[in-house]
């Protein structure tokens, strides 16, 4: 078993190391080792949660090729240049609002350059916002009703009843609150700017003076802006009432068995649903919604679960009784120790949602309360550890001031402390509301 768990770590290493969608093509490697050499038996892989994803990147993708990710990025500008002095508390509110609604942290790419600038001409240390707007669009991912992280995660826990109500009452308010936490502890981060020795030398030298402020803003058609916005938050809003309201759900008789339409093939019809009215309406060409950001990242999560989550699911369950048995005990009397599993294993494969399909399956096999899962699962939002994700690379590349860095020990970037502050106070916020809902 340590055998093959070498192997899974390798493959999953090796994977991050590649990028895009290195991490699943290796996680393919991986399960041709573990069913060819040690014999074990490959899972189903797992479809649903692929499909679900796609179709939601779909709809995301055809709103961002129609402006509608534009339009909102204007409207986040004119907010943050209307209150300069509170870009430390404001600006995590836009980028975990953004990711809120689009499902996906890439969408903060679009973001974070205005912020920069604006703490930059306001004279706020731009590490301060950037770096807790980073945690915040992480954080958002675990909140939002049509991110592949929560997909996932109700796709697993929906056997035991649990509706998407249950995962949003719980996550919802508690990464909220944990961004908030992050915010609050870095309002005094670092030196002031003007104190700050990098940001002299680079004034010193002329490096900040030759900035376009123009940021490169695209020209788009606001009127279908705003219909692709509209019908895709229609959309989401139908899949939250969907997955609440079970009543609301189609059923249908068969063979005198009476079934209920299932929270993947809801999603995955209205989302395809959404995509296909934002083309029609807006007359906007379907090659245009596979050319974004959104896309491309969409579809790298695709592949990452394909690869990755099959890999993980048959190790654990060629396994799962060696596992039980050796940490079963300790899970049970402390199950918030699986929340460090989580953290630890979404460090290494860059993905919520590959770190739920690949972890929590074992959390139920070991007895963890749905609910408990619920309140851990911003946990798997580690991958800001080491600081080499895309949107934090970006944060740094943005902050002309330099003060958005990685540390000269690697760890100690600007990122850490936000992120550890913000996961932790969600995880506790969240324990805390599920003694209370449940």
């Amino acid at each position: 078993m340590l055998l093959q768990l070498l192997i899974v770590l390798i493959a999953i290493i090796i994977g991050a190391r590649l990028g895009g969608i290195g991490l699943g093509v290796m996680g393919g490697i991986g399960l041709a080792i573990l069913t060819f050499v040690f014999g074990l038996q490959p899972t189903s892989p797992p479809i649903d949660v692929m499909l679900m994803i796609a179709a939601v990147i779909s709809a995301a993708s055809c709103m961002q090729a129609t402006g509608g990710l534009d339009y909102m990025v204007d409207l986040a500008e004119k907010l943050l240049r209307k209150n300069p002095s509170k870009v430390t508390w404001i600006s995590p509110m836009v980028t975990y609002l953004f990711t809120f609604v689009a499902g996906t942290g890439h969408v903060a790419y679009s973001v974070l350059p205005v912020i920069a600038e604006v703490a930059t001409e306001t004279k706020v240390r731009p590490e301060r916002p950037l770096g807790v707007s980073v945690i915040a669009s992480q954080q958002a991912i675990t909140a939002s009703p049509i991110s592949a992280a929560t997909v996932a995660l109700l796709a697993l826990l929906a056997p035991f009843d649990v509706t998407l109500l249950d995962i949003l009452k719980i996550s919802i308010p508690s990464t909220l609150i944990g961004c908030m936490a992050a915010a609050f502890c870095s309002l005094k981060v670092g030196k002031e700017l003007e104190n700050d020795p990098e940001y002299q030398r680079r004034l010193r030298e002329g490096l900040l003076n030759s900035h376009d402020k123009s940021n490169n803003k695209k020209n788009y058609n606001k009127r279908n802006a705003i219909i692709s916005i509209v019908i895709f938050l229609s959309a989401t809003v139908f899949v939250v009432l969907f997955g609440s309201i079970q009543s609301l759900r189609p059923t249908f008789e068969a063979n005198g068995e009476i079934t209920q339409l299932n929270m993947p093939y809801i999603i995955e019809i209205l989302m395809l649903s959404a995509a296909a009215l934002i083309l029609v309406v807006t007359r906007t060409n379907g090659l245009e919604a596979t050319k974004g950001s959104v896309f491309g990242a969409g579809m790298q999560a695709v592949i990452a679960i394909f690869g990755i989550a099959w890999m993980g699911d048959t190790f654990i369950q060629g396994n799962l009784t060696q596992i039980t048995a050796s940490i079963q005990e300790i899970i049970m009397q402390y199950p918030w120790i699986f929340g460090f599993a989580l953290f630890f294993m979404s460090i290494l494969l860059y993905s919520q949602a590959a770190t739920v399909r690949a972890l929590v399956p074992l959390g139920i096999a070991l007895a963890v309360s749905p609910y408990t899962l619920i309140a851990l699962f911003p946990a798997v939002n580690g991958y800001f550890f080491i600081p080499n994700y895309p949107t934090v690379v970006a944060a740094i590349n943005f902050d002309r001031t330099g003060s958005t860095h990685i540390g000269k020990y690697i760890l100690n970037h600007s990122f850490m402390m936000p992120g550890l502050v913000a996961t932790t106070v969600a995880i506790i916020v969240g324990l805390g509301l599920v003694q209370l809902f449940f």
